[in-house]
């Protein structure tokens, strides 16, 4: 029996050997290459805000990270270094401004911001300072990225977050402090340091 090209792909009984291996995949579009967009804001850059916008950058969390301070002139300064060395970093858009329409759309706002306390004040009153100063911080944040989750660093802090949480509307699993975290991480070091191991070892 003759066999023209186009039947030497079928097998035995007739099978269509072509067809059988390789079936259309149903909805087999391939996957997007695009990614959901990601923008994180800080509010603060003194010493802890700048170290948390530095990892943010280093560890390539974010498309778009904006900071926001009251003094302008110290707010452009970090803006400026971050932005010099963004040449060695994963690229990320870099936007500074004391207006808070800056955070405009953020996934993430990280408040930092906070009164020190002076020498021989007490917490009582840092806690006051530093609401009236969160009374100024959170509604903005809340009205300018009403899908955002708010994670408060400021001092004290459970305090402060409950405080956060009020002025800002937001459902409570939306409003994060960063709690005993530093405790516990500081109680690791101690461990570790006790019995001559890697804090990474300590759980």
């Amino acid at each position: 029996m003759q066999m023209n090209g186009s039947s030497s792909s079928f097998g035995p009984g007739g099978l269509d050997l072509a067809q059988s291996f390789f079936k259309p995949i149903q909805n087999g579009a391939p996957p997007s290459t695009t990614k959901r967009h990601t923008k994180i804001s800080v509010v603060g850059v003194g010493n802890v805000g700048m170290a948390i916008a530095q990892t943010i950058l280093t560890q390539n969390l974010t498309d778009e990270l904006a900071l926001v301070d009251a003094k302008p002139d110290m707010l452009r300064g970090e803006m400026l270094d971050l932005q010099h060395a963004a040449a060695f970093l994963p690229r990320t858009k870099i936007s500074a401004s004391a207006d808070y329409s800056v955070t405009v759309g953020s996934d993430l706002c990280i408040v930092t911001a906070g009164a020190r306390q002076k020498p021989g004040e007490s917490r009582l009153n840092l806690l006051q300072r530093n609401v009236a100063l969160l009374s100024d911080i959170i509604p903005p944040l809340a009205k300018h990225s009403p899908d955002s989750i708010l994670l408060i660093v400021s001092n004290p802090v459970d305090l402060l977050t409950y405080v956060s949480w009020k002025l800002s509307g937001f459902p409570s699993n939306r409003v994060i402090g960063s709690g005993t975290n530093l405790d516990s991480s500081r109680f690791r070091f101690l461990i570790a340091d006790h019995l001559n191991v890697n804090a990474q070892d300590v759980q």
